[in-house]
């Protein structure tokens, strides 16, 4: 199946060795002037550092780059190579970030593929409140044998009515989550249907919109693939790296 797609965004992380289950963390910032969104899957190793994998997105153009690395116990020193697939193992990188990761903040230089220094980056966990959001969006979105549609309807940030539906072929199974009960969430907005979370971030030009825990609503080979939905209501894939 295909994978499209900075912002980082989900994924399970390579070879990773660690004794504590994988944390997903989304960052949203700036590369050079360029707004990004990061998603990192961390895993702590035995000896305190963290092993990262994930991807950015460059919003203005999507353009998409997987990273690995890892982060320093205590003072969050933190070398991420870049390249423009997955599995970066044996593959020349296209660039590499440096810098600190704590206190929800990563920030630092990039560097190109020969060592020179390219752009400063930044990276926050803060995202905008949503709290005056509203919208009402119904959009369609398909790749590869995967289908999906999207309507929600949201007023200064209260949850009207949410139903996202996707299909998989040749398997025909499907997913269908209605959203009724909105729960507290800092840095956007989130809407529960038993076990499921659908949450909305904001991105600037785009909502992110991602599911998680919705097993229970989906066939055993559906799922719910990420949207990004823009300024006029039409929405597009956001392929993470792994289901």
């Amino acid at each position: 199946m295909t994978r499209i797609w900075v912002l980082i965004i989900l994924f399970i992380p390579h070879g990773v060795s660690s004794q504590e289950k994988p944390e997903t963390r989304e960052l949203i910032g700036q590369v050079g002037n360029r707004s990004t969104l990061l998603v990192l899957h961390s895993a702590r190793e035995a000896d305190g550092s963290l092993r990262l994998t994930g991807e950015y997105i460059v919003l203005p153009t999507l353009l998409r780059r997987f990273v690995d690395g890892e982060s320093s116990p205590e003072i969050g020193v933190t070398t991420l190579r870049e390249g423009t697939t997955p599995i970066l193992f044996g593959r020349e990188p296209t660039g590499e970030l440096r810098g600190t990761l704590r206190g929800g903040t990563f920030k630092g230089m990039r560097y190109g593929p020969g060592g020179q220094e390219r752009e400063r980056f930044e990276f926050s966990e803060e995202f905008p409140a949503m709290a005056e959001y509203g919208a009402t969006v119904h959009c369609e979105a398909r790749d590869a044998g995967y289908s999906t549609s999207l309507a929600y309807a949201v007023e200064a940030g209260k949850l009207k009515s949410l139903e996202w539906r996707s299909s998989v072929s040749p398997a025909g199974h499907s997913c269908n989550v209605t959203a009724a009960e909105q729960r507290a969430f800092k840095g956007g907005l989130q809407f529960a249907s038993g076990r499921c979370n659908v949450t909305l971030r904001d991105l600037g030009d785009y909502v992110r919109v991602s599911a998680e825990s919705c097993s229970e609503r989906c066939g055993s080979q559906a799922y719910l693939e990420p949207l990004l939905i823009d300024r006029r209501g039409d929405c597009r894939l956001l392929r993470p790296e792994t289901r």
